[in-house]
């Protein structure tokens, strides 16, 4: 039986990019879409060679390279979790290509747009393995500096460059204070390992203080990627301004890995005082922020960027309770349910546009996305037999075994408000009249991919026992 040891999954997909990179330097007259399925193909090759990893890959050891990296079964989770994401993605900006030329006036770096996704897939996989505050650091600055790229890549539209130096600003603030925050924590054990900066802390012979100081810049460093509020400002406008295909890598792949970095770096942490509390306050402001400021969009990407924010404070909520598995469930929800309405939102767009009345009767003029889209929205709302309920209850559920009463009161009012945000889009389908009649076109990649989306969220609905059986340890 084949065994393949865990790091040679990163290096064959960074390999994949920079051959991609590489060819279409020299392809001028190629279709540029091959690249976009050359890189499908390659990483669902990679995806599949995670299945058959070698058992000392996930064994603990503690010389060399593994003082870095671990390959425990979180992080080969989170690595399928990253593959599966680009590859939607790339499926994604197979669609979006002709907006993108229509920008551009030519497709000359279309190449180079279906490989950038490649590199940031090898960030974030390299990011969900690292337990060393270095890697850490490194790993994101290879997601950040290749989303720098992606958000303003339409570098003609003055939205997309707008959103591109907000993001590029507040990029580097947020990665100003982790770095402080890494010197602070350096400072007062001695160390970057996170398992020994654990057991410095247990040893009860630090500066109590200055580790707290230390563990609240990298909160406000890691805040500003998983987007909590207050750290939230610039996801609006980087989302509308964003290429859709980037905003939903951005919602989905970037989140995920902040996530999991904020469940790895948290745990040594939650032994000083208040640092609980301090999560709790900031779940409490995510959650409120995020679903009142859905409520009144009508754009429907500013109102899946704010709603990204809500489902930002439901995740803190797990991580206040420090529940990794409630944590992951939720991201895997939250992956099938924000990649299945991105990508209706670009086939739709194309024709139409963003805002939510572009979307008035599209039940008449393409029945097959308006009922992909109302699987989408029933699941990010929380409805029964969606992925998206058992995600909410799993983090409710947490939240009570905790004890902790406000987060639990204030969550389920907010899970209310995202009710009326979310089936306005769907009132608009199914009830409002339509100005266009005009059928819309999917391909046959868009619906297959649609269609598997739709099937993996209800099932998870109804049997959420595979996602589970995958997080006991």
């Amino acid at each position: 039986m084949i065994a393949i040891r865990a790091p040679y999954l990163e290096i064959a997909v960074l390999v994949l990019g920079m051959a991609i990179l590489i060819f279409e330097t020299f392809a001028a007259k190629i279709d540029k879409k091959i690249f976009a399925y050359a890189g499908i193909v390659g990483l669902a090759a990679v995806l599949i060679a995670s299945f058959f990893l070698s058992p000392e890959s996930s064994a603990h050891q503690t010389n060399g390279f593994w003082n870095f990296y671990t390959a425990d079964p979180l992080s080969i989770f989170f690595k399928r979790f990253s593959l599966v994401t680009t590859i939607v993605v790339l499926v994604m900006m197979i669609d979006y290509a002709p907006v993108l030329r229509s920008v551009a006036g030519h497709a000359s770096n279309l190449g180079e747009f279906f490989s950038l996704p490649l590199l940031t897939c090898a960030g974030l996989m390299y990011l969900v393995s690292a337990i060393d505050f270095i890697f850490i650091f490194v790993s994101l600055e290879l997601v950040t500096i290749s989303f720098f790229v992606l958000v303003s890549f339409p570098r003609r539209n003055p939205i997309a460059l707008e959103a591109g130096v907000k993001y590029l600003i507040l990029g580097a603030l947020s990665t100003a204070f982790l770095v402080y925050g890494i010197t602070w924590i350096f400072g007062v054990t001695g160390e970057t390992n996170l398992e020994r900066i654990a057991a410095a802390f247990s040893s009860g012979k630090i500066d109590n203080q200055a580790a707290m100081f230390g563990a609240v810049l990298v909160l406000v460093g890691l805040g500003f990627k998983i987007a909590a509020v207050p750290f939230q400002i610039w996801v609006p406008d980087v989302y509308q301004g964003a290429p859709t295909p980037v905003t939903a890598f951005l919602s989905v792949g970037s989140k995920a890995a902040g996530f999991v970095v904020l469940l790895r770096v948290l745990q040594p942490f939650l032994m000083l005082p208040n640092m609980q509390r301090l999560i709790v306050l900031i779940a409490l402001l995510t959650v409120v922020y995020g679903n009142l400021a859905a409520l009144p969009q009508n754009n429907l990407k500013r109102l899946l960027g704010y709603s990204s924010i809500a489902h930002a404070g439901y995740l803190l909520i797990g991580v206040a309770c420090f529940d990794g598995r409630a944590v992951t469930f939720y991201l895997a929800a939250y992956l099938l349910m924000t990649l299945l309405s991105f990508a209706i939102l670009i086939i739709v767009a194309q024709q139409t546009g963003e805002e939510i009345s572009h979307f008035d009767g599209l039940a008449k003029r393409a029945p097959f996305l308006a009922f992909a889209m109302l699987v989408a929205m029933a699941s990010l709302a929380g409805l029964p037999f969606t992925a998206g309920f058992f995600g909410k209850f799993f983090i409710f559920v947490s939240a009570v075994a905790q004890k902790q009463t406000a987060l639990v009161a204030v969550g389920i009012v907010t899970v209310a408000c995202g009710f009326y945000y979310y089936l306005k889009v769907v009132r608009a389908m199914y009830w409002q009249p339509s100005a266009n009649n005009n059928a819309i076109a999917v391909s046959s990649l868009s619906r297959a991919v649609i269609i598997l989306l739709i099937v993996a969220t209800v099932w998870l609905g109804v049997y959420p026992q595979p996602i589970l059986n995958a997080l006991k340890h």
